[in-house]
């Protein structure tokens, strides 16, 4: 469980909750974003790569083929247990465990690349930073990404959205607009910022997936108590074949990478 004063307001979440539907309906980044990072000369041979925060391990089991030897860790053991039952199913051989980023332990100037995929919010950042610097090589970088919905373009997403708020009112991921990753000020005296984009992005679902992906999300099954689950649940698949479309539909989104260099 993790009470966080920045997050929704302090109220406790625990993504181990959700790790079954985070497995089945996270797994969700078009090939545009991948590519995106083989682009940038991220994820590719010859490299070591640290995925911190890496839930159920969806960046290194997606970018497992282009060649990039990943390590994926996560302070939750049920993410961990789903990332290694996924990897082991499809014959990949990454290393994941379970541990905090403040409590990594690896040794200086271990990895070319550490990447952070959807969690950058999450981390004491006086802790982190200095730790992850030292982690790199010299020259290394740290890759943060993300992809959100966009409520105001999207009308489901939008939707969507209203039924997380009834729920969980002080949910902080609400309302999100196209943006650069912002940069802590901890992390910019152990790092210079090389490289951003903001870009678009319309990811399919189904009304299945899309319901999945919600019930998977801090705001509903990471931090909702059963009974406000079964509500949520039910009011939002009546949502969905109120507006959703029957087959496959489309949601707005947008992604973002940030690259910050290591200063050595």
């Amino acid at each position: 469980m993790i009470v966080d004063n920045r997050i929704d307001k302090g109220k406790a979440f625990d993504w181990g909750k959700t790790s079954e539907d985070y497995a089945k309906f996270r797994d969700i980044y078009p090939s545009e974003f991948y590519e995106k990072l083989v682009s940038r000369n991220i994820g590719v041979k010859d490299q070591y790569i640290l995925d911190i925060a890496t839930g159920t391990g969806v960046l290194p089991r997606n970018m497992y083929n282009y060649g990039a030897k990943w390590i994926g860790t996560d302070i939750s053991e049920n993410q961990i247990e789903q990332a290694k039952i996924l990897a082991k199913n499809d014959n990949m051989n990454i290393e994941f465990s379970a541990c905090s980023t403040e409590e990594l332990d690896f040794p200086e100037n271990t990895f070319d690349i550490i990447t952070a995929c959807q969690c950058f919010w999450y981390f004491d950042y006086k802790v982190v930073a200095p730790k992850l610097a030292k982690m790199l090589k010299k020259g290394g970088k740290f890759v943060v990404l993300c992809m959100e919905w966009l409520p105001f373009e999207d009308k489901i997403a939008g939707a969507s959205e209203e039924v997380i708020l009834k729920y969980s009112p002080n949910w902080s991921g609400a309302g999100e607009i196209k943006k650069p990753i912002s940069v802590p000020e901890e992390f910019k005296e152990y790092f210079d910022i090389e490289y951003h984009e903001e870009y678009d992005l319309f990811v399919p679902f189904t009304r299945e997936t899309w319901h999945g992906r919600i019930r998977a999300c801090r705001g509903v099954g990471a931090s909702l108590n059963d009974d406000e689950l079964r509500k949520w649940n039910k009011e939002h698949w009546d949502l969905m074949l109120n507006i959703a479309p029957e087959g496959e539909f489309k949601i707005h989104h947008y992604a973002a990478i940030l690259e910050l260099k290591v200063k050595k």
